[in-house]
């Protein structure tokens, strides 16, 4: 398989080294927005080499990988849209698929049939190449949203490569994954950006931070992911993301209504049910 990236980061950089491992590409292109991070991905050995000229490369590629934030997937699938797609299978790694579904509809035309809507729900707090695993995806969930007009064979050449990569594919309609993905992901990046933002806004924030433990070490980690790559998520899936956090508000307020009253039972009984409800899904998290 000839494979196109276009975004090497740590999501297209970790595929493309994934599939190296599992020996599923004769070449693999990158292309992005700088040439200095694209030669330091020859470098690490996560591409063969870049290209400046995306419709040609397209045109080539058994597979195209969209990698790129959120908000500038619209202006690559016009790029593509250039191209000659009918030989070519494309797919994203967006969190967020209905918006990237509406560009890719608008822009592929006769070719939208070749796109396969996909996100693999795997990440780390670092980015760029240099973060790049090629186990990054090993017992990770891979969602898989096509439409009714994509072609079936091209889902399986979107499946068969995420396996290979060691991921766990499964499928879902592209409106239920935005809405699952607002409470399961999304929501819980802004409660630790909020979180953090909170206490670096406190009135003792040093002495704060000064006492912090490895409790809120893990509950914040994700507050070091990519600002812009945020920014962009929460923008494309802002309803989902809006209503879940009105909800989460409600629980909030709740649990500070539940210690004010000095409340021993109902604190308890919450958090046992909390405490369970995550041991029972830990093992599906650490795959």
């Amino acid at each position: 398989m000839k494979l196109l990236v276009i975004g090497v980061g740590l999501i297209g950089g970790s595929l493309a080294l994934a599939l190296r491992r599992a020996d599923n590409v004769s070449e693999v292109v990158g292309a992005g927005r700088t040439l200095a991070s694209l030669e330091k991905a020859i470098q690490l050995g996560v591409i063969d080499r870049y290209t400046t000229d995306l419709t040609a490369e397209v045109s080539n590629a058994d597979v195209v990988v969209v990698a790129t934030p959120v908000m500038t997937v619209d202006s690559v699938f016009k790029l593509i849209s250039k191209a000659d797609c009918s030989s070519s299978v494309i797919t994203d790694v967006g969190s967020v698929k209905g918006s990237i579904v509406d560009s890719a509809k608008r822009h592929l035309a006769a070719d939208f049939c070749q796109f396969v809507p996909g996100h693999p729900i795997a990440g780390r707090e670092h980015s760029g190449v240099t973060a790049a695993t090629a186990d990054l995806f090993d017992g990770k969930r891979t969602i898989l949203t096509p439409t009714p007009q994509t072609n079936s064979q091209a889902v399986e050449v979107i499946r068969k490569m995420w396996e290979d990569a060691g991921s766990v594919v499964s499928q879902l309609e592209v409106d239920e994954h935005d809405d699952l993905v607002s409470a399961s992901s999304h929501l819980p990046h802004m409660v630790a950006f909020g979180l953090v933002h909170y206490i670096a806004n406190h009135k003792r924030s040093q002495a704060c931070f000064d006492l912090a433990a490895s409790g809120f070490y893990d509950f914040t980690r994700i507050a070091s992911s990519d600002p812009s790559m945020w920014r962009d998520i929460c923008l494309a899936n802002s309803t989902a993301i809006a209503r879940e956090l009105d909800g989460y508000i409600e629980e909030l307020v709740s649990i500070c209504k539940t210690i004010s009253n000095h409340d021993r039972k109902a604190l308890e009984q919450l958090i046992k049910v909390a405490k369970s409800a995550r041991d029972e899904n830990l093992a599906q998290w650490l795959g």
